[in-house]
């Protein structure tokens, strides 16, 4: 497929794909988020759960449902909520999802909802022949289901018996009443059927659900393990030309892998760079630039000389001069950063002859690293970035040089952002029950419960005839409002200050990364005839602020 615009000429290309930097070894982030799509039903999978896990700047909205009945479970709300903003026609950007593979998450999403797709056609067909043709009895097992739901609401457990009793004694009246209609002939085998058939439809949907919750909650626990079945969405891959739905959906797979791999973001001023996390720390080394032979003049540099020094600095990073561990290999790219307001519901990515593939050309990044350093504009960043933790823990140290007039500034500022919240990391609950035992009845034993109750069963055939048009699906049962600006990553990550381990990885990293600069820099300036002294001990004054480094809301300005 070629390229129409400067944003939309990429897709995949024949021959083998070549993963690119920083792809491997993110697994534990990608597979948590990409588990919240498996669950289904159970009290482990509410919807109203989504809310503890939002980071603190970004927030879900659930919009509740009309009817209880209809409501969506929290892995059908979040595939289709993630499925509607990642490949949804005409979709907003998104944010880079650092230390996490968002298609993997999309497509864990696709395949979930394939799965539910098989359940509800089967479903669909059992509500035809046994709710649709005995209607007048559906609606009246129906009606009682939801006023069971509605009693269970209710405070403490005395409300949530009523309604069991309440459903338990309309059986036993309705089994009666089987033996004594005072109707004969087909009016008496229709109320009869009426009864029976919504009962026998229940039973054989409850068999389906089944084995469907078995299907979903193996995936769940087999991707939190780290031997998860692969997503299968074979409607992604076209079988020829003419299949134009399913080569839309393999473009829109590409293009978020694409837009993940942007050199663009966006600071929101309290909130930091969207997708890094707010910044904790901040040193700065700025002196006055003075030759270093009384009479003779500096020669010109620019900021993007000191800035190409620092780059092969911080490349050598991971080379430490003892056989001891150390730093791993970083991720090093140029930022072009964009200011954002603090509630800004969307971002724009930047467009045009200067941006292919969403990705800033070099000689625009040039450009702006040399000229745009002070009033508007964007900026430019140089920004070293560690995903640890197999992607829970992602630390970033960005890089920025300006001058203005004969002060050289040299900025490092420190970003962290921390593990998903551990709602997606909890593996599935088989439910079970404590009962006392038959003849030692002060000894208690576990009795595994069914996957799916009864009501679980009434809500996902209730839901099965509506899957086929999400929207009035979502106007009966709610749904899931994802926070704007959207990224997978950064809207359900914690901070990492609570894990002890993770708090101290982002402060050491700190000091190399600082000293590295400081030396790139230093070199620049003594290669130029530039006095370097004041440097040098503004330079070591810095070096040792920083091995006092604390995490602070330097975002916030309240450090």
């Amino acid at each position: 497929m070629g390229a129409t615009v400067a944003d939309d000429g990429f897709d995949f290309r024949p021959g083998a794909q070549v993963p690119l930097q920083g792809g491997g070894g993110q697994t534990a982030a990608t597979n948590a988020l990409a588990s919240a799509a498996y669950r289904d039903g159970g009290t482990d999978s509410k919807l109203s759960d989504i809310a503890k896990a939002d980071n603190e700047y970004h927030k879900s909205t659930i919009k509740p449902p009309k009817i209880s009945l209809f409501e969506p479970s929290l892995g059908e709300a979040f595939c289709r909520a993630v499925e509607a903003r990642t490949l949804g026609a005409g979709r907003k950007p998104l944010i880079q999802s650092f230390g996490l593979d968002p298609q993997t998450v999309v497509e864990h999403c696709l395949a979930a909802s394939r799965i539910r797709k098989e359940r509800d056609r089967k479903l669909r067909l059992i509500m035809l022949v046994a709710g649709v043709v005995f209607l007048p009895g559906l609606l009246l097992w129906l009606g009682l289901f939801q006023l069971r739901k509605t009693l269970a609401k209710g405070d403490g457990k005395r409300s949530s018996w009523m309604g069991t009793l309440l459903l338990v004694g309309v059986a036993v009246v309705a089994a009666v009443l089987m033996f004594r209609l005072p109707f004969t002939g087909f009016l008496g085998l229709y109320l009869r059927g009426m009864i029976i058939a919504p009962a026998v439809g229940w039973l054989l949907a409850r068999r389906i659900c089944e084995a469907t919750a078995a299907d979903l909650r193996s995936r769940w626990d087999g991707l939190l393990a780290g031997s998860g079945i692969g997503a299968k969405i074979p409607e992604a891959v076209p079988g020829n030309p003419d299949e134009k739905a399913r080569e839309d959906l393999r473009h829109s797979l590409a293009k978020l892998t694409a837009e993940d791999r942007s050199n663009s973001v966006f600071y929101a001023g309290p909130k930091g760079i969207l997708g890094m996390g707010t910044r904790w720390g901040s040193w700065q080394m700025a002196e006055e630039l003075v030759p270093k032979t009384e009479g003779m003049e500096i020669h010109p540099f620019r900021s993007w000389d000191v800035i190409r020094a620092v780059d092969a600095e911080l490349r050598k990073l991971e080379r430490g001069p003892l056989h001891t561990g150390g730093l791993p290999p970083a991720s090093i790219q140029h930022w072009i950063v964009t200011p954002v307001g603090e509630g800004a519901g969307e971002v724009a990515r930047p467009t045009g002859a200067d941006v292919d593939t969403f990705l800033v050309k070099p000689h625009e990044i040039t450009r702006i690293c040399n000229e745009q350093q002070f009033s508007g504009g964007n900026r430019h960043y140089l920004g070293i970035q560690y995903p640890l933790w197999d992607g829970q823990l992602v630390i970033t140290m960005l890089v920025t040089v300006t001058v203005l007039y004969k002060t050289l500034r040299v900025e490092v500022t420190g970003h962290a952002l921390g593990p998903v919240h551990g709602l997606f990391t909890s593996k599935s609950a088989a439910p079970k029950v404590e009962v006392p035992k038959s003849i030692r009845f002060w000894e208690t034993v576990e009795r595994p419960l069914p996957l799916v109750d009864a009501q679980e069963v009434v809500r996902l055939a209730v839901r099965a005839p509506l899957t086929w048009f999400p929207p009035l699906l979502e106007f009966f049962g709610g749904k899931l409002v994802l926070p704007e600006p959207f990224g997978l990553r950064h809207v359900w990550a914690g901070q990492p200050w609570r894990h002890r381990f993770m708090a101290d990885d982002a402060l050491r990293a700190a000091t190399p990364v600082l000293r590295a600069v400081h030396a790139a820099a230093l070199r620049v300036l003594e290669e130029n005839g530039a006095d370097i002294d004041r440097f040098s001990n503004r330079s070591m004054i810095v070096s040792g602020l920083v091995q006092d480094a604390a995490p602070r809301k330097a975002d916030a300005y309240d450090a």
